[in-house]
């Protein structure tokens, strides 16, 4: 217990320092920029392979019981409503925790190891501001993005599914997937995802800044970013979504 706790309060002042970092100049546009393209595009096809699986899933399992109750105008928008309200962002977060989240920590770990990280600090600069902020900046904007992305590739899987059933129309889909859907159904659940980002980014960056324990360490950095990130996801996700209820009554389902 004290090993968690000691976790617990140096992640904590981790997070604080990121915090108050990415407020300060100078700020690192270009590696955030490049950070961005190097999460955001290079994890596109996963992103949407996973919508679409998903999405053929979903139809097929609620296809059967919808069409038992002669409900099955109402597959479109069911499957809408559960990719915007939780499976696209919960399901992207922890996407991106597993490929992200262990590509950060393996890095750093390894600039540690090779003594990278020291000789950037030798040359005056700051190897915080310039390999920690940048990720975490990087991983906030680009999970939202990703989501928007893999709640789409749902419907386009969805639609797939319900087209080889019963030849639906893309344009009467796409009308039945939107019908009562307001936009908290959608903009909440999306930027919380904002929030899983900045914990992935904060997460990987800590155990790869942190750990010395040279080779070795650079595999156990990966493996404790993706256990924790992916927990810290889910936990977060619990709050968030009560959170949200309370602010956005509409939205609750």
């Amino acid at each position: 217990m004290k090993n968690v706790f000691e976790i617990i309060g140096a992640l904590s002042s981790f997070a604080f320092r990121v915090i108050v970092n990415a407020f300060k100049a100078p700020w690192e546009f270009n590696e955030v920029w490049r950070q961005v393209g190097e999460m955001g595009v290079r994890s596109l096809p996963l992103v949407a392979a996973s919508g679409l699986a998903l999405g053929v899933v979903m139809t097929l399992h609620t296809r059967s019981t919808l069409v038992t109750f002669g409900a099955a105008a109402m597959i479109p928008r069911l499957q809408s409503l559960s990719f915007f309200v939780e499976i696209g962002p919960l399901v992207a977060a922890l996407l991106v925790a597993g490929r992200v989240g262990a590509g950060i920590g393996a890095v750093i770990a390894n600039m540690r190891a090779t003594e990278q990280i020291d000789a950037i600090e030798a040359l005056s600069i700051d190897s915080f501001k310039l390999l920690v902020v940048p990720r975490v900046i990087a991983c906030v904007l680009v999970l939202p993005l990703l989501t928007t992305f893999m709640d789409f590739c749902g419907l386009l899987g969805g639609f797939l599914s319900e087209y080889a059933e019963s030849h639906l129309s893309l344009a009467l889909y796409m009308t039945r997937a939107f019908t009562g859907i307001v936009w908290s159904n959608f903009i909440p659940p999306t930027l919380k995802t904002a929030v899983f980002g900045f914990l992935i980014g904060t997460v990987a960056s800590y155990f790869g800044y942190t750990i010395n324990e040279g080779a070795e360490g650079v595999g156990r950095a990966a493996t404790n970013s993706v256990v924790l990130s992916s927990l810290l996801v889910i936990l977060a996700d619990v709050i968030l979504v009560k959170l949200i209820f309370l602010l956005f009554p509409e939205s609750a389902i």
